[in-house]
């Protein structure tokens, strides 16, 4: 289980979301019939981490809401090479944030301080405002 601390919502998404995101991506990949060595070159990883999320051993400590799971298999449909794997894990990034869903899932790996909602910190937020 997943040591509860305090981490920045930039960390959800590097320690966390991230590689959950690659997880799904190589395994509706896979689906789609595509070989796990060109899967590993389109994701920039080792092929044997394939084999890992496969097994669950790697990419499984969160879980994603139905809604955005259905827009990562919607991504995974557009993804073909390397610069569309960072476009559409960009479009998800997106999607996790503004629909609120960052929030839920940093409930479920790290302590989240009172008060904390995305209106007040801008987790949701990508645009940097000048005040």
């Amino acid at each position: 289980m997943v040591k509860k601390q305090f981490l920045h919502p930039q960390e959800i998404e590097t320690f966390y979301i991230l590689p959950t995101l690659r997880r799904y991506f190589a395994l509706h990949l896979k689906e789609r019939g595509m070989k796990q060595k060109d899967i590993a070159d389109i994701l920039m990883i080792n092929s044997a981490t394939i084999s890992q999320y496969k097994s669950t051993k790697r990419g499984h400590q969160i879980t994603f809401s139905p809604f955005i799971e259905n827009e990562i298999q919607k991504s995974a449909e557009h993804i073909n090479d390397q610069l569309s794997y960072i476009r559409e894990t960009q479009r998800i990034l997106k999607v996790i944030r503004f629909s609120g869903s960052i929030c839920e899932i940093h409930k479920q790996v790290s302590l989240v301080p009172n008060g904390c909602e995305t209106p007040v910190t801008g987790c949701h937020n990508l645009q940097i405002k000048n005040k």
